[in-house]
């Protein structure tokens, strides 16, 4: 961990001081989730008139954010996403929040390597421990990757998060440029929809997948959550998580006693994790609890760490599949829904691990035009491993017998359901 030494001794000021340090043309750092500042944004949203060309870079934004609010045509404050929330995704369509393609567990390389030094940071944190740290909650990430290199660090003090335990996992006081009072409210939660019928299907047939000692890695949604269901009942035992996002359903196996990590490589008996986003029940299950071990991104992230854990299995959402196995998970044709996040990479290290195994779910759905022009495709067919729908398992090879251009190519028509099959036949043929 590279350490920031700041100008002068931290120093106390208001939200409003503090947002009369931006000035045009600067670059500011939000963070992601549970870190991104609330007064300050709103004292920044204040001065509107007087800033033009701020460009602020962000990921996951959980509440509705002032400076886009106060800006609604986008002509002071210009908003850049990592990875678009529900609300990120309203900005996107309205024009005024743009989205960066990054794979998640590369970008603290990205901001040691590439990125100019950010102008201002300003990071929601808890208040300062017993040890001088500020700590970034149940959200790791790449910040501590950002404020190395930054030229100027502030920190939004607050009560309202859960303290994380983890890897270099905070701010040290003597980083700090300025400190300001948060408003203590409560760390946002994400809703927990209740499963389909569908998510209900998929989650029984990975469920049948996993045995014991497996380390699961479990995206956001209905689908994964339900696999987390299923396994309460399927009788696996000793299981390790190794994930990007810790969510309500991973909380329920840890309840249940059906997690250990015993059999992990990489962080033995922790459940690892990078990021959560849930339930109040989630943020006080993690509260100063060891067993819970919140990590920088690239320790959860990078493939080569992936497959340090045997067995791993990756489950994760698409929106679409093609015949030839790509997925088109971050976009509906030009439209942005969310973005690559940590999918690929999981995919990927998932492949590489001793006994490992890669699910990508979707309903038992299909659309004659196949995937849309624009579509972002983060899986392809040499990666893509195995895909549930809501009826099977499919198999996807990473090595073909002919090539995808051969006049004797033909993809796999296994994964769709048996009244689709003829239909896709002669889509094919077409």
């Amino acid at each position: 961990m590279a350490f920031r030494p700041a100008a002068a001794k931290a120093r106390e000021i208001t939200a409003e001081e503090a947002a009369k340090l931006v000035t045009s043309g600067m670059w500011i750092d939000y963070g992601t989730t549970l870190v991104q500042p609330d007064a300050f944004d709103r004292a920044l949203a204040a001065r509107k008139e007087e800033l033009r060309d701020v460009k602020i870079r962000s990921c996951l934004s959980m509440r509705p954010r002032a400076v886009l609010e106060a800006d609604p045509e986008g002509e002071h404050f210009h908003w850049f996403s990592i990875h678009f929330s529900g609300y990120d995704r309203k900005k996107h369509d309205a024009g005024i929040a743009h989205y960066l393609p990054v794979n998640l567990g590369e970008i603290p390389d990205y901001y040691r390597r590439f990125v100019e030094p950010v102008d201002i940071v300003v990071f929601k944190t808890c208040r300062m421990d017993e040890n001088g740290y500020f700590n970034f909650s149940a959200a790791n990430l790449w910040h501590r990757a950002v404020i190395e290199r930054a030229r100027c660090v502030i920190v939004e003090v607050t009560d309202g998060n859960p303290y994380a335990m983890g890897e270099t996992n905070g701010i040290h006081l003597r980083e700090v440029d300025y400190i300001i009072q948060g408003d203590n409210q409560p760390a946002p939660e994400l809703p927990n929809p209740p499963p389909t019928e569908a998510d209900l299907a998929v989650g029984r047939l990975i469920a049948a997948e996993i045995g014991d000692g497996s380390g699961l890695q479990i995206g956001i949604g209905g689908m994964p959550n339900a696999v987390a269901a299923a396994l309460r009942e399927s009788g696996a035992r000793d299981l390790g998580v190794h994930t990007e996002m810790m969510t309500d359903g991973l909380l329920s196996l840890y309840e249940a006693g059906l997690i250990t990590g015993t059999r992990k490589s990489l962080h033995a008996r922790k459940v690892a994790y990078s990021f959560a986003l849930g339930s109040k029940k989630l943020y006080d299950a993690i509260h100063r609890n060891p067993d819970f071990w919140c990590c920088p991104v690239e320790q959860t992230n990078l493939p080569h760490n992936i497959m340090r854990n045997d067995r791993v299995v990756a489950i994760n959402n698409t929106t679409q599949i093609d015949l030839q196995g790509q997925a088109a998970s971050e976009t509906d044709g030009h439209r942005h829904i969310s973005g690559t996040g940590g999918q690929l990479q999981f995919v990927r290290g998932a492949y590489a691990s001793s006994g490992g195994k890669s699910f990508i779910c979707l309903s038992s759905t299909y659309d004659k035009k196949g995937l849309p022009s624009g579509a972002g495709v983060p899986e392809a067919l040499i990666r893509l491993a195995d895909m549930c729908r809501s009826h099977s398992v499919s198999r996807f090879s990473g090595i073909c017998q002919t090539s995808i251009n051969s006049a004797t190519y033909r993809p796999s028509f296994d994964f769709s359901r048996s009244d689709f099959k003829h239909r896709f036949k002669r889509l094919f043929r077409d």
